[in-house]
């Protein structure tokens, strides 16, 4: 049969694996009393947090990620809200991935819950129907696996089989399942996208693919060709198996606005615990520290400055982040603090036996913290300020 434009079937298959409403399905799968009931994984329930996901019982009452934590509360009042669990989720995340690694070293990363594989022609639906079967058995868990020739048929086959399902879009089949749809559906395409394109008469992506190239010029710019490519399925984009960070952050905003800097120092404390272990997974030690701070007025500032020496230490992130609050902190109260490590370097590390005994002695600590984190998710241990970050809520 022939294809659109002579797109035919590529060197490979392409996978987009896709866990389904994750952190909340973690939540349900640890705790089998949250099982079929609507669960809402957000920052700050207090009322200036956002969904970051929600279960599909929640959904069916309009909640969905990215919405006020009060809206869906309004919207749900019976759903069960929790606050999340990052570094849980980030283990479950990496046990998920490594049952893609059994099927191909191919891999890209697209975020914690979603990722591009590819397989030899003819290989893909078959390594899909293995995978979900073993995430299901093995972790507990459902994943929608869309099946194509590129990751742009791919992203939307799967999006097309939410939940629980393996979805197919081949080239030969866009004319009959792609172009009926709306713009919408095409990934990267946004509300105001679409409504340009309803303005000018164009409420399918088969009329993007049929409209005149001068049309939609006019309205697209320099991003019309790759519209239209897109609308006729045509995607060449490789896997990008190696992606490099080129940042880290973490940030809190708070559920009411602050003026202790005690509360902040703590909540500084524990950005600079995560941004480290963050580094030390990643074998990646950072040359620079930031912070983003915001006060009540919403204005904000970012501030920056390159250390001595590269880290992947707690303690020089977190004195370093002293240093920036400290000089920058302006007059409270605070709505959000934020830090950042940048300008990333790799290799060897020195060893325990080069560095000074405080040094010794904070490395050590530092391995016992990431054991029992990667042990048992979350911080299970504390400095002694951190205590204070039990005060008014945020987002982590």
């Amino acid at each position: 049969m022939s294809t659109p434009w002579g797109q035919g079937k590529g060197t490979f298959e392409i996978l987009l694996c896709d866990i389904d409403a994750f952190f909340a399905s973690v939540e349900q799968r640890d705790r089998p009393e949250y099982r079929g009931k609507p669960v809402v994984v957000g920052g700050s329930l207090s009322g200036r947090g956002v969904v970051s996901t929600c279960s599909y019982e929640a959904r069916k009452y309009g909640v969905h990620s990215a919405m006020p934590v009060e809206q869906a509360r309004q919207l749900c009042p019976g759903a069960i809200f929790l606050p999340g669990d990052t570094a849980r989720y980030r283990r479950v995340s990496r046990e998920v991935f490594a049952v893609y690694d059994r099927f191909t070293p191919e891999i890209e990363i697209v975020s914690i819950d979603e990722a591009y594989l590819a397989l030899p022609p003819g290989e893909g639906v078959a390594a899909a129907e293995e995978i979900r079967r073993i995430v299901r058995e093995e972790l507990g868990l459902s994943v929608t696996i869309g099946v194509s020739v590129n990751k742009l048929l791919s992203k939307i086959a799967s999006e097309l089989a939410k939940p629980d399902r393996i979805g197919q879009l081949w080239p030969e089949q866009v004319e009959r399942v792609l172009w009926p749809l709306s713009p919408a559906f095409l990934p990267g395409l946004g509300p105001i996208s679409v409504e340009k394109l309803e303005r000018i008469g164009i409420e399918t992506i088969g009329q993007i693919a049929a409209a005149p190239p001068g049309l939609l010029r006019k309205y697209f710019g320099k991003n019309a060709l790759t519209l239209q490519r897109s609308a006729r399925g045509i995607d060449n984009r490789p896997l990008e198996t190696v992606r490099e960070a080129k940042s880290l952050s973490e940030e809190k905003t708070f559920s009411t606005d602050l003026a202790d800097e005690e509360v902040i120092l703590a909540v500084l404390i524990s950005q600079a615990e995560s941004l480290g272990y963050r580094l030390r997974s990643g074998e990646l030690r950072a040359r620079k520290v930031g912070i983003k701070v915001r006060y009540a007025d919403f204005r904000t500032i970012t501030r920056e400055l390159t250390l001595p020496a590269p880290t992947d230490g707690d303690r020089d992130i977190y004195e370093a982040a002293v240093r920036l609050f400290t000089a920058h902190k302006g007059r409270p109260p605070w709505r959000l603090i934020g830090l950042r490590v940048s300008d990333f370097v790799s290799g060897e590390q020195l060893s325990l036996f080069d560095l000074l005994p405080s040094e010794k002695k904070e490395k050590e600590l530092q391995h016992t913290r990431d054991r029992l984190r990667e042990r048992y998710g979350g911080s299970v241990v504390y400095r002694a300020r951190r205590l204070l970050n039990s005060s008014p809520g945020g987002d982590d």
